[in-house]
């Protein structure tokens, strides 16, 4: 079997998960590490067999190595310029949500990854909890129209996180490097799944908060409604001032069932078309709610969609989650900002398509 040498840009905690995850695969080797600190891809670098090379810049590495697929674990607003200068040089791309923290600039990268699939490269936005077990069974469910016309959702994030995690880095809670916070930051996977569950917004009404933090520009609690073009109303939660951190929750609803989503295990399964279907009747075992969850289970799941870019690549198919679903998800975190910051709905194909590039978020604070 070919393996393809993948190179890792970002040696922190999400590069590690990468690498670990990349080292389970029997199709793919991390060659090499790229990071401006580089003591932190040095460290990295020691944990992995075989050891792989370490440099300062992309660029470096790409000109020293043999690679085939690029991993991209910056901080956010460090995506796009990463992620361009990977598809220039003819690497297939794997990307860190968000896409960004630049609507503007996702979206011309968006144009660029679509002229680079005409190239024959393979360009994903990571989103690994599409390919939960639980997730997968509820959108083959939608899919499939087992639910009706899908109507609602609810879904909640109410996670904590203490100041010491601001803390620890300089570009944790900065518009600028974050792109925002519990929304933007640590609510994108549910953005992605609401997406992909209900199809394209319409309008979103939300407000944001800072109540439980300090020292940072961004939101740690954020609500909003998304009416969606199929009609679907949603309300999204998202905090990260919710102690002592709670698992996230997505509970859809339609007129020929419903399904509940909690802490990415399936709890709740109903069809009327076969009332007798349950939730344990779609999953394995350890994907019903209440199972115990394994305590490698984000590696897992980064490994997950390394199978999906793998094949993706091999067969010349589209890889499961797009570039195009990441600039979405950063659209509607977008939208959530400027509805904020504005103190009205906003039209989610305006913003998408740059009406409110202009508009500078911001959040109330606890005070006020």
């Amino acid at each position: 079997m070919t393996v393809l040498n993948v190179a890792i840009v970002g040696s922190g905690i999400i590069g590690a998960n990468h690498a670990e995850a990349i080292a389970r695969h029997p199709r793919l080797r991390v060659t090499a590490l790229v990071d401006a600190r580089i003591e932190a891809a040095e460290a990295l670098a020691g944990k992995l067999d075989p050891r792989p090379s370490v440099h300062l810049t992309l660029t470096e590495a790409l000109a020293q190595e043999q690679v085939q697929i690029v991993a991209i674990c910056t901080p956010s607003g460090l995506h796009v310029a990463a992620a361009e200068e990977t598809l220039a040089a003819g690497k297939h791309l794997f990307v860190e949500k968000p896409l960004d923290t630049d609507l503007a600039k996702a979206r011309a990268f968006a144009k660029v990854a679509e002229e680079a699939a005409g190239r024959g490269l393979v360009a994903s936005v990571v989103s690994q909890h599409r390919f939960d077990p639980a997730t997968a069974a509820v959108l083959q469910a939608v899919r499939e129209q087992r639910l009706g016309r899908v109507t609602s959702a609810v879904v909640s994030m109410p996670w904590w996180r203490d100041q010491a995690y601001y803390d620890s880095a300089d570009w944790r809670g900065t518009w600028a490097f974050d792109g925002g916070g519990a929304v933007a930051n640590q609510g994108i996977h549910l953005v992605d799944q609401m997406l992909a569950l209900l199809g394209r917004p319409a309008e979103v009404y939300a407000r944001t908060a800072l109540v439980s933090h300090e020292r940072i520009e961004v939101e740690d609690l954020a609500v909003a409604t998304i009416a969606f073009e199929s009609g679907a109303l949603a309300v999204l939660h998202a905090t990260t001032g919710a102690a002592p951190g709670l698992p996230v929750r997505l509970a859809l609803h339609g007129t020929g069932g419903s399904a509940i989503l909690h802490d990415d295990q399936l709890e709740y399964f109903h069809t009327s078309s076969d009332p007798d279907l349950r939730a344990e009747d779609l999953v394995p075992a350890g994907d019903v709610y209440g199972a115990p969850k394994p305590a490698d289970g984000f590696v897992t799941g980064h490994l997950r969609q390394y199978d999906d870019l793998v094949e993706a690549i091999e067969t010349g198919r589209a890889p499961g989650v797009q570039v195009q679903d990441g600039l979405f998800a950063l659209a509607l975190v977008r939208s959530v900002y400027v509805s904020a910051a504005l103190g009205r709905p906003v039209s989610f194909t305006r913003v998408l398509d740059g009406a409110f590039d202009d508009v500078q978020p911001h959040t109330k604070g606890a005070q006020q």
